[in-house]
């Protein structure tokens, strides 16, 4: 290795880590700063409660055995229309992108679809299907699969035209162009659609929670609403908060080691 490319790997490594410090600079900075102004009464704690309480409020939920009980629910219900909705969308993008008619037909469909409030069809999802998690996950997957769908069916379209004509030049099957040719070269859109989707999932979980659930983060949610505990209510939405940065995790890392190679 020559002297530059250490020197380059070195001033990368050294970006890297300077970017996380100020990372966890800005959040330790903002989690003092609110802690302060809350126990300063500079701003009203009852409102928008205070780190201590939140995680005061996480503890006694421990020690009454619902914490679990309600996270294992919203993580059921998040990797079920997660994983539904990621099947489906492929399913569906293959579908658009060999037989195109099919897409053509539905496309002002499907854009209808995507733009209506899904959120305007709860109390119809909820008659249909009833108030239990089939009625959540159905909300869920209304809402991420459309976009997935859109973004991987994109990349596949983006597909280099000479790259095509050179494997059918070859007689190269459909499957072997596929395997070899689209979906490769497609990496970054189904990355982009493993993030919309898992967003998109969480959105559409914590809605079917407000309607439907009685467990549940996003019942922990609209519960603390309703009785007017804030506590609660910042407890959920940090405990979502944390999940996300979980479950996007695996996405990230699967995503650099792509683009390494």
């Amino acid at each position: 290795m020559s002297e530059s490319q250490k020197s380059f790997l070195k001033k990368h490594k050294r970006e890297k880590i300077i970017i996380r410090l100020f990372q966890i600079l800005i959040a330790v900075t903002f989690i003092f700063l609110w802690e302060y102004l809350s126990s300063h009464k500079i701003i009203n704690s009852f409102i928008f409660s205070s780190p201590s309480k939140i995680v005061s409020t996480v503890y006694k939920l421990y020690l009454d055995n619902n914490i679990f009980n309600h996270l294992f629910t919203t993580i059921k219900e998040i990797l079920i229309s997660f994983s539904i909705g990621f099947i489906f969308s492929m399913f569906f993008s293959l579908l658009f992108y060999y037989i195109n008619p099919i897409y053509k037909v539905f496309d002002p469909y499907i854009t209808m679809l995507n733009s209506l409030p899904k959120v305007a069809i709860g109390p119809l999802i909820l008659i249909w299907f009833g108030a239990n998690t089939k009625s959540i996950i159905i909300m869920a997957l209304l809402i991420n699969l459309i976009v997935s769908t859109i973004t991987i069916y994109t990349g596949f379209t983006k597909t280099d035209k000479n790259l095509l004509l050179l494997f059918k030049t070859f007689n190269a099957s459909k499957l072997k162009t596929f395997i070899y040719l689209i979906l490769p070269n497609s990496y970054m859109s189904i990355i982009s659609s493993l993030k919309i989707n898992l967003s998109m999932s969480f959105i559409g979980v914590i809605m079917g929670e407000f309607l439907v659930s009685k467990e549940g983060i996003g019942y922990l949610i609209i519960y603390g609403t309703q009785v007017f505990n804030l506590d609660l209510v910042l407890a959920g939405v940090v405990i979502l908060v944390i999940l996300s940065y979980i479950f996007y995790k695996p996405i990230s890392i699967l995503e650099k080691n792509i683009m390494k190679n």
